[in-house]
């Protein structure tokens, strides 16, 4: 089985900054595609932001030039760097990851909350 564990949520005021991480564990052959996405109270998950095992990114509009999604292949670890936090980044944000191990499976973590005060 292969647990996607995400850490570093939390409250902080507006203009603040924080740094969310996501490890993969488990028989693990190789991941592709990670990911942050997030769900804000009454709306649907939406994408945040996704790296490429060969470091392309793609972000949502919304975070363009505040967020920087990152990774370690060595450590099965993706990283997404908040800052210039608004209250409107307020939700509970999901780690994806596509994992090979015999084959390709999508897979989500629990979610970390992330609360951004005004």
């Amino acid at each position: 089985q292969v647990q996607l564990v995400e850490s570093g949520g939390g409250l902080v005021q507006a203009g603040g900054s924080l740094r969310l991480s996501c490890t993969a564990s488990g028989n693990i052959f190789s991941i592709n595609t990670m990911g942050w996405y997030r769900q804000a109270p009454g709306k649907q998950r939406e994408l945040v932001a996704v790296i490429t095992s060969g470091s392309v990114t793609n972000y949502a509009d919304a975070v363009k030039g505040r967020f920087t999604i990152s990774r370690d292949n060595a450590k099965n670890t993706v990283y997404l760097q908040m800052n210039s936090l608004k209250p409107e980044d307020t939700g509970v944000y999901y780690c994806n990851a596509d994992v090979r191990i015999r084959f390709t499976i999508n897979y989500w973590g629990q979610g970390t909350q992330v609360t951004v005060s005004s």
